[in-house]
């Protein structure tokens, strides 16, 4: 029989009342007899005093301020015992059947450290969704795009990435983990806030020699943009900057320096391009970005030492620029992409 009393479900929950009332339910009458646990993150909508009164048997984690996605679930597992964790966002729907194959695959092979299921659009359950598709990889200048997403394209779900398959990271949104590797890790870069913290982690296992993979055959519902909208300029702010952190901590030295470089420029023709539509405050998340990039200078640093340059991951990013591909050569999905087959 698999073990679903060691795994814990996790939600992070801040003001988020309304979609614990529409979801929750399904990931308790769905999960076996996993542990159900809400970390609230100084809510003011009254979603713990809604969970105290019709969700009873839930686990409640109280935290005395807002932490953000990473500090908040920092604080909230280290105070879970669990062989597993699963990161799950509390604006998701879970099908019956959904943890199942996670947790098997996770105790078939001690190397893998992290899966996550197909992520699929709430409101159009054939499609997939932007936050982690079928599964995440990343180009060389840090940006992000999925098995069934690559930037805002979204495709259809017609069983083409049914497998189970090694990834570069897997999603927080529905993140499935070995807790000693979360706490071995350090969790989540707290410094991210919110936002490719869950790339981080995960680039910093493939360093370690752990495995991040996708399983085809589990599937949740998202709706997405819970918390910050697309064009929200904090959200904004957190992608640039985070895009920033993410490739100063984990590249290979030969890889840096020409990588931020390159990364900074473009970063700055899409600054441009906000001020030409006018969108004055997304020109001005950019240019925070980078300030708040060259502040952290010296945490970064330290972080970055914490990996032996030997063991510094590089073999699955894509070695080209994703942005050209989309823009330039028009290639929407993820089988389209030029030299891909170096991923798979």
């Amino acid at each position: 029989m698999l073990p679903y009393d060691q795994v814990a479900v996790v939600i992070l929950n801040y003001n988020g009342k309304h979609f614990l009332e529409q979801f929750l339910d399904s990931v308790i009458q769905n999960s076996n007899n996993a542990r159900i646990i809400i970390a609230d993150n100084a809510s003011t909508d009254g979603s713990v005093e809604w969970l105290s009164k019709n969700q009873p048997s839930v686990e409640v984690i109280v935290l005395d301020k807002n932490y953000g996605f990473t500090g908040g679930y920092n604080r909230a597992l280290a105070q879970v015992e669990s062989k597993y964790f699963v990161l799950l966002n509390s604006d998701i729907e879970v099908p019956e059947n959904w943890l199942a194959p996670m947790l098997e695959l996770m105790e078939s092979d001690g190397r893998i450290a992290a899966c996550q299921p197909k992520i699929k659009l709430f409101s159009e359950k054939q499609y997939f969704e932007h936050a982690g598709a079928a599964g995440g990889f990343i180009d060389y200048m840090g940006y992000p795009f999925c098995r069934g997403r690559i930037m805002h394209t979204l495709e259809e779900d017609k069983g083409q990435y049914d497998d189970t398959r090694e990834i570069f990271w897997a999603t927080g949104a529905c993140l499935f983990i070995q807790s000693k590797l979360y706490h071995q890790m350090e969790g989540l870069d707290e410094r991210f806030f919110a936002h490719m913290e869950e790339i981080d982690l995960c680039w910093r296992l493939k360093s370690a020699g752990y495995k991040i993979m996708t399983v085809g055959n589990s599937e949740v519902y998202h709706v997405g943009g819970g918390t910050l909208s697309r064009d929200n300029p904090k959200k904004t702010y957190l992608n640039f900057r985070n895009g920033l952190f993410l490739l100063f901590k984990n590249l290979p030295t030969k890889h840096l320096l020409p990588s931020i470089f390159i990364r900074m420029v473009l970063d700055g023709i899409a600054g441009i391009r906000f001020l030409f539509k006018s969108e004055m405050a997304n020109f001005l998340a950019v240019i925070k970005s980078h300030r708040d990039f060259y502040l952290s200078l010296r945490y970064l640093i330290c972080q970055r030492k914490k990996i032996p340059e030997k063991r510094l991951f590089f073999d699955q990013v894509y070695k080209r620029l994703i942005v050209s591909e989309y823009f330039l050569k028009s290639r929407k999905k993820f089988s389209d992409l030029q030299d891909i087959e170096s991923l798979k």
